[in-house]
């Protein structure tokens, strides 16, 4: 309330009694809060607003992109990174980062398995899914290191649309604050289900934990909640899992990418995929074999242009060694035969030496008529 006699430009200028109290907020400072207070991320913080006048500043933003800042029920910020369409790209980055999976069979038991050929990952829904992350030792990660992951769809036409689950599964999901995410992280109570206010995505992040002595890698126990065949969520549609490697403020360490398929035998589809995938590599091999030119028959069809077809040159692809020197063989003795051939053939079309000479010492037939024919060698009289 003001005093009588001061306009409120004075009573601005007054100090207050008590010295500790620190002076106001500047105007960048409030709009700043009040703009949190209407996008609606102010909700999502754990703090009053007496914290955060003496908090620290947020994390800075990247620039080309938008973010947001979110906390979970430990405290710990989690910056949102709001790109449209995610990078499926792997990238190492100067840590190193590297995944690995558990060894498997193919077998009807199995819960979970992870085919090296294809990249990808055959699990049933809701079974644990071990992945080791791997950094390098020599460069220390920065503090407060995060891992995201995050499912996006492989096919370009699908790659646009957010990965959920489907109705049914959603209703049917204990804990409600997760419903709609494909992808739960198990036995980590820090993890922090976050969705994404522009993209509408969702996403799991925990910190990053030092690995234990003794072993070189951290691991992370995932489930995936939904089927690829369920009807209105993935549909039959391959996905993609996106784990990141992020520090605190959203700076980018390391990106790695496979292929998830969540059905009922994940050994059994792990050998057709594979199948499938080598018989499609060996007829590509095939037809690219097809149309290169065959450089040692392509001459000999040139000097055989125009004759019968007996003389063209085939080839034929033979499988085994001992199936194809009884065909080798057997190839030999036309060889051998046709080389005999052309050689009486020959030898009938040469005349002899002796019947040459005979023919040229042969007589000249004497005239009809009485008259004498002179010969060459012969001398006439001067008479």
């Amino acid at each position: 309330m003001a005093r009588r006699g001061f306009s409120a430009t004075e009573m601005h200028q007054i100090p207050d009694s008590d010295s500790d109290v620190e002076p106001p907020l500047s105007q960048e400072k409030f709009l700043e809060l009040w703009k949190m207070i209407q996008d609606g991320t102010g909700d999502s913080l754990d703090v009053d607003l007496h914290q955060n006048f003496g908090s620290s500043p947020l994390p800075p933003e990247r620039e080309g992109s938008s973010q947001r800042v979110e906390a979970n029920r430990e405290g710990f910020e989690v910056v949102l990174d709001t790109s449209s369409i995610p990078s499926t790209t792997d990238y190492a980055g100067e840590h190193d980062f590297q995944l690995e999976f558990q060894k498997s069979s193919t077998a009807k038991s199995v819960t979970c398995t992870y085919s090296p050929v294809l990249n990808k990952m055959f699990c049933q829904l809701g079974k644990t899914c071990l992945v080791r992350l791997k950094v390098s030792s020599s460069t220390p990660l920065p503090p407060g290191t995060l891992i995201r992951t995050m499912a996006v769809y492989k096919k370009p036409e699908h790659l646009s649309e957010v990965v959920k689950r489907c109705p049914h599964h959603e209703r049917t999901s204990e804990d409600k604050n997760t419903a709609q995410h494909l992808i739960l992280v198990e036995g980590n109570p820090q993890a922090c289900y976050c969705l994404d206010p522009n993209t509408q995505r969702h996403s799991v992040v925990i910190p990053y934990e030092i690995p234990q002595v003794g072993t070189d890698y951290t691991p992370v126990l995932y489930n995936f909640m939904c089927n690829s065949s369920c009807m209105g969520g993935m549909n039959r549609r391959p996905i993609l899992a996106i784990i990141t490697l992020e520090t605190p403020q959203g700076m980018l360490l390391g990106r790695r990418c496979f292929e998830v398929r969540v059905c009922t035998c994940p050994g059994r589809d792990r050998r057709s995929g594979e199948e499938s995938s080598s018989k499609a590599a060996s007829a590509g091999r095939k037809s690219k074999r097809a149309l290169l030119p065959d450089s040692s028959s392509e001459p000999s069809k040139k000097r055989v242009a125009g004759t019968s077809k007996d003389n063209e040159i085939y080839t034929l692809q033979i499988r085994g060694r001992e199936r194809y020197l009884k065909l080798k063989e057997i190839n030999d003795a036309f060889e051998f035969q046709d080389s005999k051939l052309q050689e009486e053939s020959r030898s009938r079309c040469k005349p002899a030496k002796g019947l040459l000479k005979a023919r040229k010492q042969e007589k000249v037939p004497s005239p009809s008529h009485g008259k004498k024919l002179m010969v060459k060698d012969e001398s006439q009289d001067s008479d």
